[in-house]
């Protein structure tokens, strides 16, 4: 029987890979052209492509017949061919052809997993299940990204060198903009202590600091509508441009234990000529800010102290993180369990 702390090291060693079901942005829509890509999400390798129509696919990017990754072949179409013997699969994983042996019996075998895919706000998600064959849940998208006619947003996404959790908590953390961000054009006035209080929502939670709002990054939301998702806004003077509040959206998918890939769509509540205006200024004027903010929170994150969880004193301020870890852990647990009902479930067969 296993011990409490096997226990409590097996769902941190899962958390720690990538909380599953649900879906996760992979990369850019333009990073995914007419030539296979090869990424590692969630520490599975998988390759991507587009079809004749432009639709996403999405394999693990392993050839069938020796290994070799497909993601250093050929895109056809409906189907990508292996560079090593020209062995042919299509986007559910079967084997179409094998131009090499006649008759050969790989062909209209399902050999490899394939991921449902999906494209929005110009971001590639994929799915990652708990179980084999696991249908999607729904995907939908907070406010500021799904009303494409009144908000106008721009994605930028960098590779971190730090587990996924560093980054979302950071995100969790409205108190840090205060003092990591203090000469941000931003983020540069406010208090710099404050109470903060935690409020539900129906998909999530709001972290908010309790006497001061409109002022800096006062307040932080997080939500899980088939993907996590952290949302905040920015007070914005007039100078800076029409829209109102500068809102971001968050998302981190994981590449492995100790890489991942960050998505922040930058957002404003624009339409007609501000939204052309907004767009303008954004490019000319404001966009190597907020890559100069975000690059401060990077530099931090990949340079936290080894196994810095393990000797943490959180406080209030942390009362979000906090929040956040036991909502993860409450889902892992329950995956756990999933896959061991379905592993015993197997072995029956057998």
């Amino acid at each position: 029987m296993a011990t409490s702390q096997q226990t409590e090291n097996s769902l941190q060693d899962y958390l720690d890979r990538g909380l599953r079901g649900m879906w996760y942005p992979v990369l850019a829509s333009w990073e995914v052209n007419a030539n296979p890509v090869g990424i590692t999400r969630l520490e599975q390798q998988i390759v991507l492509w587009r079809d004749a129509e432009g639709q996403i696919k999405a394999l693990e990017d392993r050839c069938p017949h020796r290994g070799a990754r497909l993601s250093m072949g050929w895109n056809l179409g409906d189907r990508i061919a292996c560079w090593y013997h020209g062995v042919e699969v299509d986007g559910s994983g079967e084997v179409k052809d094998v131009p090499a042996v006649d008759r050969c019996p790989l062909v209209g075998q399902k050999c490899l997993k394939s991921y449902p895919a999906k494209e929005a706000h110009g971001a590639v998600f994929l799915y990652f299940g708990v179980l084999p064959d696991e249908e999607p849940s729904e995907l939908t998208f907070p406010t500021e990204l799904a009303d494409g006619e009144t908000h106008s947003n721009f994605l930028c996404t960098a590779s971190w060198n730090c587990n996924y959790q560093y980054a979302i908590e950071n995100v969790m953390d409205p108190m840090h903009g205060s003092y990591l961000h203090s000469s941000s054009h931003s983020m540069a006035e406010g208090q710099r202590q404050a109470d903060m209080v935690l409020e539900p929502t129906d998909s999530g939670f709001i972290f908010k600091k309790s006497d001061q709002s409109g002022v800096n990054f006062d307040w932080v939301e997080f939500g899980n509508t088939g993907t996590f998702w952290l949302r905040l806004s920015i007070p914005y003077k007039a100078r800076f441009g029409p829209g109102g509040h500068f809102w971001i959206v968050g998302m981190v998918v994981p590449e492995d234990k100790d890489h991942c890939r960050v998505f922040f769509w930058r957002v404003r509540k624009v339409k007609d000529w501000q939204r052309d205006l907004w767009r303008f200024m954004y490019r000319n004027r404001l966009e190597q800010l907020h890559w100069d903010v975000l690059e401060q929170d990077r530099i931090v994150l990949e340079n936290m102290a080894p196994n810095a969880r393990e000797h943490e004193y959180l406080y209030q301020h942390d009362v979000g993180l906090s929040r956040l870890r036991r909502m993860m852990q409450k889902q892992g647990q329950k995956h756990l369990s999933q896959l061991q009902e379905h592993d015993a479930a197997v072995k029956e067969k057998m």
